[in-house]
């Protein structure tokens, strides 16, 4: 039994190429400019060569040497979305957007079966919608259909306790049957869907997902770093899951050992005697009226998590929500949990880059959900990985952006530095 082959393009962290894996694919490179990211995608994928530029200057032979074949089931990626945006202005000429013609310049050289395009939804939202239509026309020249229409997908329909909408364009050569987009799998908690998903089971809550996790305030050495030994509680069937005590239906991912007794992503944040107090006056549900954090419902799902500025931007941090019990922000790991990551996936130790990683990245259920379809398209039978990764500290995870880029011998301006004010 062989395991479809899959590429992943501007990779991040990973959360595509973990969906992808749980669905069984093995994914055999990945690309990446960030060396911040690349470094974590080696740490939580050490077998999968990691291409650390630009994708602009990536060729498709590039990556058949990297991946050692010639043949690619699929291609999937999520160019640099910033530039389509609905938070942003929106420039039909920010050069970021022209990443996408990249994506579909490797998928000509490389003839994957199949490829998945993941963008935000502004992609597909008033003149936007124009440079949609381009793109498909761009496939459709290289000789591959996208499925249409195209769709917009809500992570909360698959298995995920937050709302996060998502553009997906599904395509296929034209030698090949076509897949679907997925259905809705589950629907939101406490919330109002559509009459359509009325019969689907609940999403997990963010108390499903966060009540086992120990409480950080008992662990002053989580001032001074982000892991430590420590006691979790009791978890639901999705903490279970997540903590690998439970099997995860259908998951063909490679096994990964790990501490499971060790809470890791859990740097603490010095609030503010004044930030405490608002925090706590801040009832479940509702934003908090100075800082606009939302204070998460246990019993409903997180509103989208976001990446914030990249250095060259000014390096804010995006808006983190409060957490539902405690009076403060909550941390990496429980982002995470809310993004459907199992607790073996690490992010760099710091706040700013660990909520980048997660914020700019795909839901590995959500992203399993779509390649569950490229599996069925391709009409074979997923097996599971017989590999075991040993996860264990790695430098990976805490080197800073010159060493980081010393590791991967490119130059640590690959991603402009913070500009200051003078």
């Amino acid at each position: 039994m062989v395991r479809p082959i899959a590429i992943d393009l501007f990779a991040g962290a990973g959360g595509m190429s973990l969906g992808f894996e749980q669905a069984g694919f093995d994914v055999r490179a990945a690309v990446e400019l960030d060396p911040i990211h690349c470094a974590v995608h080696e740490y939580n994928f050490p077998e999968t060569p990691v291409l650390c530029r630009n994708v602009a200057d990536v060729e498709g032979d590039d990556i058949r040497q990297a991946a050692r074949t010639d043949e690619f089931d699929a291609i999937f990626g999520g160019p640099p979305c910033q530039g389509f945006s609905l938070m942003g202005k929106r420039l039909l000429d920010d050069p970021r957007n022209n990443l996408v013609f990249h994506f579909v310049r490797l998928v000509s050289q490389l003839r994957p079966k199949y490829f998945v395009l993941e963008n935000v939804k502004g992609m597909a939202v008033g003149k936007h919608k124009r440079g949609v239509d381009i793109v498909i026309e761009k496939f459709e020249a290289c000789g591959y259909t996208v499925v249409t229409p195209y769709r917009i997908l809500n992570a909360s329909h698959y298995g995920v306790p937050q709302n996060r909408e998502r553009l997906f364009l599904l395509g296929y050569r034209d030698d090949v049957a076509p897949p679907v987009y997925p259905e809705p799998q589950t629907r939101p908690a406490n919330g109002k869907p559509a009459q359509k998903l009325s019969s689907l089971p609940l999403s997990p809550t963010v108390a499903d997902a966060l009540q086992d996790l120990p409480e950080i305030e008992q662990y002053d050495e989580l001032l001074k770093g982000d892991s430590v030994e420590a006691e979790f509680g009791e978890p639901s069937e999705y903490g279970a899951i997540l903590r690998g005590l439970a099997i995860e239906p259908n998951d063909y991912a490679a096994l990964r050992h790990y501490d499971r007794h060790r809470l890791t992503g859990s740097w603490r944040t010095r609030h503010n005697a004044t930030s405490i107090e608002r925090f706590n006056q801040t009832k479940p549900g509702k934003v908090e009226p100075i800082s606009r954090f939302l204070r998460l419902d246990p019993n409903g799902i997180c509103n989208t998590l976001r990446a914030g500025t990249p250095s060259s931007r000014g390096a804010f941090t995006s808006p983190r929500p409060i957490h539902p019990t405690f009076p403060r922000c909550i941390t990496v790991r429980e982002a995470a949990r809310l993004h459907s990551y199992p607790d073996w996936f690490r992010f760099h130790a710091t706040k700013w880059h660990g909520f980048r990683q997660i914020g700019n990245s795909v839901p590995p259920r959500l992203a399993k959900a779509v390649a569950d379809r490229i599996v069925e398209a391709l009409g074979v039978t997923p097996v599971a990985s017989d590999r075991v990764l040993h996860l264990i500290d790695s430098p990976l995870l805490t080197r800073p952006m010159r060493d980081a880029a010393r590791h991967y011998s490119v130059s640590h301006h690959v991603i402009a530095p913070r500009l200051l004010n003078r």
